[in-house]
């Protein structure tokens, strides 16, 4: 190999360094969750999927956006309801599944204030402590809220970070980084 050739793969592996250690951990972006114009703060480039949840006694497609950031999983899925009322039977079982799903598990319930969000179903949050993978408990924080559409309808969300980011602000900065229209 020729000087030339080392020192030309020198300076690559020498830039693809300095690019790696100026790429944040947390590379915030708006990203758009569902069709009713709500846009969430996710802290990576998000995959998406839709699959059908069973709540209650039906199963309902949901639309997830998600991604993995600084040791922590952040998502948020989005139901399209046809009423107030779906959507708050729809908030309330997702909850309890959600509930279910943590086992014995302490958590922490508590309303939230979430600009333009519906009142009713209510915004909810719930935190858990744990972090014991041996256990298989990791923290889990969950955002539950709905969003009143112009046709009547409502759409619910639920936004969730699982694990422990290596940011403190991380989960408050997804959480507050909604915007409702």
């Amino acid at each position: 190999m020729s000087t030339r050739s080392r020192m030309g793969r020198a300076t690559l592996v020498a830039a693809a360094a300095v690019f790696a250690a100026c790429s944040p951990t947390f590379n915030w972006r708006e990203v758009p969750v569902g069709d009713a114009g709500v846009i969430a703060l996710l802290p990576c480039k998000p995959e998406r999927a839709t699959r059908d949840l069973p709540l209650g006694t039906e199963s309902i497609p949901v639309e997830m956006a998600g991604c993995k950031a600084g040791g922590a999983i952040f998502a948020v899925a989005h139901a399209r309801a046809q009423s107030a009322e779906q959507a708050e039977l729809w908030l309330r079982a997702w909850h309890a599944a959600t509930r279910s799903q943590l086992g014995d598990v302490p958590v922490v319930e508590s309303p939230v204030v979430l600009a333009r969000a519906a009142s009713s179903p209510a915004p909810a949050r719930l935190d858990t402590g744990g972090n014991d993978p041996a256990a298989g408990a990791a923290a889990t924080h969950v955002l539950w809220f709905a969003h009143r559409r112009l046709d009547g309808g409502a759409s619910v969300y639920q936004a969730t970070v699982s694990g422990v980011p290596s940011s403190t602000d991380a989960v408050g900065t997804f959480f507050e980084g909604f915007h409702i229209p």
